[in-house]
């Protein structure tokens, strides 16, 4: 590939400009060594910058995922890179190998024409890729073999983690309550195994004891274990921190504390010690399902009105619950959603469904028109949307006649390109005008059909159901379910 000088305003020749892109797939390799950046990726660096020295290029910048996949285009440098050759003048993009940039055909070929487009050259310090028809076919072969090899690499690593779970082992980061553990045998191979994490395991089976009970619930108990010192451990950049509900939740759903591991909704036999009974963790999961005394909520609503009610103090949307009058008495009721949250201040109470469905009632009894009034809006309405169409008839017409242009010289152009006229390229650049301009058309048109008909339609179907709004929604009463589902205790 021969180098790409540009000059300066002074008219001095200048090196070719190139950019530098690093990848490796793990944080494992981005981290080994005790390097923020690993060994792989100064190696990287140091072949991409003689690639430039042969090319006669300076690296202007430099572009590193680390521990990142190829198997997605979706990677924060990689895209930083495509757009940093948008905008700047570059004429090599080097990398050490095409597997480096996509492990699949189709982000390759994506990628490779977004460097095109940006007037840059992709460059391989192992591959001798260039824009000759051999060059481009080792191209297409290479990626065709990153994407079998990323194919078949996958498939192998579920296999492994299949047979590691079949002989009892962790295919996954250990929970809460355990450690992942490295060490190296006499032979020097290394051996991932799983520990107890004594401080939290302590924490992790008193939290099992005490929901076993059925005296709390899962946020009272996060509460309490949070005081007892239960944290997240750090993982990765991740520092320690307190755990979630939803994370508790989790926990408490596990089996791994019991000795079982699920993977892909299986359970299997684990190698690891258990730190609590499976007795305990199946009674903890029968009270997760169970009634619980001190949390009475509503899981299933199914009243006709549910999403449709807003409060009139603060705005929130109204939901469905169940509520306890001093009495003792259960009832159904719609609540403020930002009262319930505590995030708007508001100070509405609880409404009953019965005086909810009856405010809803008298609402469309004064939202119904008489006859005459439909007909008079209706004409007004017809009459408006009339005079705006004819108003843009001249507009319509005007897109009417280019699009016969643009189609006229579409043809033209092809038996041009039939009698040798214009060349191929030529065709295309024209075609691609063309079709950009039917497509504009065809978009101002559909959206003035929409307007027009569409808009027309629907206000006029809506003025309709305004006759006779509150006589069709008490003839709905048979149909409209109140709510049926009882007050459960689930936490």
């Amino acid at each position: 590939m021969s180098t790409v000088p540009h000059a300066s305003p002074s008219g001095e020749t200048l090196p070719a400009l190139a950019v530098s892109y690093l990848r490796v797939s793990t944080k494992e390799q981005a981290e080994k060594g005790g390097s923020s950046e690993g060994f792989s990726i100064p190696a990287q660096r140091e072949v991409n910058r003689q690639k430039a020295a042969d090319l006669g290029a300076r690296i202007v910048r430099e572009f590193v995922d680390a521990g990142e996949s190829a198997k997605t285009a979706d990677r924060d440098e990689l895209q930083a890179m495509l757009a940093h050759i948008k905008t700047h003048q570059v004429h090599y993009v080097i990398v050490p190998k095409v597997n480096r940039l996509a492990r699949n055909r189709a982000d390759d070929v994506a990628i490779h024409e977004q460097i095109i487009a940006a007037g840059a050259r992709l460059a391989s310090v192992t591959e001798n890729i260039d824009d000759t028809p051999s060059g481009a076919l080792l191209h297409g072969v290479m990626s065709s073999i990153a994407e079998s090899y990323s194919r078949n690499l996958a498939t192998e690593v579920v296999k492994g983690l299949t047979q590691k779970v079949a002989q009892g082992g962790t295919p996954m980061l250990a929970p809460i309550g355990y450690l992942n553990v490295r060490s190296v045998d006499a032979n020097g191979r290394e051996q991932r195994t799983v520990k107890i994490d004594p401080d939290r395991a302590r924490l992790i089976t008193w939290a099992f004891e005490q929901y076993a009970t059925g005296e709390t619930t899962v946020v009272r108990l996060l509460q309490d274990v949070t005081a007892r010192g239960l944290t997240a451990p750090p993982r990765g950049k991740k520092p320690e921190r307190a755990i979630s509900r939803n994370t508790m939740y989790r926990i408490l759903e596990n089996p791994y504390c019991a000795g079982v591991i699920r993977y892909k909704g299986a359970l299997h036999p684990g190698s690891h010690e258990p730190i609590i009974s499976q007795a305990l963790f199946d009674k903890v999961q029968t009270m997760l399902v169970t009634k619980n005394v001190n949390h009475i909520r509503q899981t299933s609503h199914t009243h006709y009105l549910k999403g449709m009610l807003f409060c009139g103090v603060c705005g929130a949307r109204m939901i469905q619950d169940f509520a306890t009058n001093r009495h003792g008495t259960t009832y159904a009721c719609f609540v403020c959603n930002g009262k319930a949250k505590e995030t708007t201040g508001c100070t509405r109470r609880a409404v009953p469904v019965q005086l909810v469905e009856r405010l809803v009632t008298d609402t469309y009894h004064s939202l119904t028109i008489s006859e005459q009034d439909y007909r008079t809006v209706a004409e007004r309405m017809h009459l408006a949307f009339d005079e705006r169409n004819a108003g843009r008839a001249s507009e319509l017409a005007d897109l009417a006649a280019q699009r016969a242009k643009l189609e006229a010289e579409s043809e033209k152009l092809l038996a041009a390109h039939f009698a040798d006229a214009i060349s191929l390229d030529q065709l295309k650049r024209h075609q691609d005008r063309i079709r950009a301009g039917l497509a504009d058309i065809d978009r101002r048109l559909a959206e003035h059909d929409q307007e027009f008909s569409g808009g027309r339609a629907f206000l006029d179907s809506s003025l309709r159901l305004l006759t006779d709004a509150h006589r069709m929604y008490d003839r709905s009463g048979g149909t409209r379910n109140a709510l049926q589902t009882k007050p459960s205790t689930q936490d």
